[in-house]
């Protein structure tokens, strides 16, 4: 196996530890506490993090070598883990089904802070693509990034299901902590021949001090033209994925039980490593920002009716469909972005990427949840204005209300890509892309 095989794999199972304490705490906090308002508020505090510190982790990336901040996150994750998991096993059962319960929301904050040190990888791996693979091939590797992935979420949904039904947030935690533990100690034996992070120097030539210099990334983003506009572009597109952060669980357990849902979400996860396969043997073709359009359009459309009735079968359908064109988003804008930016400057512009457009995340999952719970399922329940208008063929009650918020947010996304696809800095961008020298 070459060292990118061996980063794959060690990314493999770190994914599969964070992943499952993420859907894990999502489940077991919903079947304690049966409440929507709950699932939003985690899926905020999520996407709050993450908005809030990636940019400080892609600084930590630049100036480091990046085996070692991978190394370092699986240390912070597991001492977070296990913070976690004695707060849990101090607290009282009633204080940990009580939603406006401190130690309820101490204990989330922990695992949370756990899970969000391994979004140090997400930033890594990408500039690591650009150490180890050529630029010919790689849109490819970046399909099997999102392969491995997919492989994450397959094995993470039907294991946290389980841990959850028959072991709790205990058992949970403690498989995080084995994990956490065997991937870096993997790691520490992959030998990856990366250069010596430099630096940058002053304005008089003199040695400069790392930091995390926001404006000189911005000054690097506005360089490229159309650059802004992609990421913005991606942002608006996770400001309605925040509702899906913050409703899909809800959504899915009011239909299934805990154990059919995380098998279900094992079985669409295979659209993720199936899509995987395919960029990582056909490419992205000549233009990855098209590609990225087009996915766009057929994943919004999907979303606009995947919910439209209560049944299991188009929820599969819908969620398979949006995972397997999941990858081709992601693997097109890293492929951009490894082409037209400093190899430098990655690591920030990555980390400024991923924080920009997770900033929109937490507003919509905060905002989403007492919106669903005390607005739009009133509206779809018996007596609403909503259920007396189309609740003959849409259905009513609180499941239909969360329905609906998926189909008007399908319906947005459809008009904002075809807003995107006819605009100037689509095309701006596409010239830099097609003319732009390797980093």
């Amino acid at each position: 196996m070459t060292p990118f095989h061996h980063l794959l794999a060690n990314n493999l199972v770190a994914n599969v530890t964070n992943f499952t304490v993420w859907f894990a705490v999502t489940f077991w906090i919903f079947l304690e506490t049966r409440s929507v308002f709950a699932t939003g508020m985690i899926a905020g505090l999520y996407l709050v993090l993450t908005a809030g510190l990636a940019f400080w982790l892609g600084s930590l990336v630049d100036h480091h070598r990046k085996k070692r901040v991978m190394m370092a996150s699986s240390i912070v994750s597991a001492l977070f883990y296990a913070a976690g998991l004695t707060r849990l096993l101090t607290a009282g059962e009633a204080a940990m089904r009580n939603v406006a319960s401190p130690v309820l929301w101490l204990f989330v904050g922990l695992v949370m802070l756990g899970v969000i040190a391994g979004n140090i990888r997400s930033i890594a791996l990408p500039t690591l693509v650009t150490v180890l693979v050529p630029e010919d091939r790689r849109d490819r590797a970046n399909g099997l990034v999102g392969m491995v992935t997919g492989i994450g979420f397959l094995t993470t949904s039907v294991i946290s299901g389980f841990l959850v039904a028959r072991t709790g947030m205990e058992g949970t935690l403690t498989f995080a902590l084995v994990l956490t533990t065997a991937a870096f100690v993997h790691l520490r034996f992959v030998g990856v021949d990366e250069p010596r992070p430099h630096a940058e120097a002053n304005a008089d030539g003199s040695p400069g001090r790392r930091r995390v210099d926001l404006r000189g990334t911005v000054k690097v983003v506005a360089g490229v033209p159309g650059l802004f506009a992609l990421i913005l572009f991606a942002t608006f597109n996770n400001f309605l994925g925040g509702i899906f952060m913050a409703l899909m669980d809800a959504y899915g357990l009011s239909l299934m039980k805990v154990e059919h849902w995380g098998l279900m979400w094992g079985a669409v996860s295979t659209g993720f490593i199936l899509s995987g396969v395919v960029i990582a043997r056909t490419g992205l073709g000549r233009s990855p920002l098209r590609t990225l359009m087009i996915v766009n359009l057929i994943a919004w459309g999907g979303a606009a009716v995947f919910t439209i009735q209560p049944w299991i079968w188009l929820l599969f359908a819908g969620t398979f469909l949006w995972m397997f064109l999941g990858p081709f988003a992601e693997a097109a804008e890293h492929t951009t972005l490894q082409k037209v930016v400093p190899f430098e400057r990655q690591g920030r512009v990555f980390g400024f990427a991923q924080s920009v457009e997770q900033a929109a995340s937490p507003l919509t999952a905060f905002l989403i949840g007492p919106l669903t719970q005390f607005v739009v399922i009133p509206f779809m329940s018996e007596g609403g204005a909503g259920a007396a208008a189309i609740g003959d063929w849409f259905g009513t009650g609180p499941a239909r209300g969360i329905a609906l918020v998926f189909t008007v947010a399908g319906l947005v996304g459809i008009l904002a890509t075809l807003a995107a696809f006819n605009s100037p800095p689509y095309r701006k961008l596409s010239r830099a892309y097609a003319g732009g020298t390797d980093s």
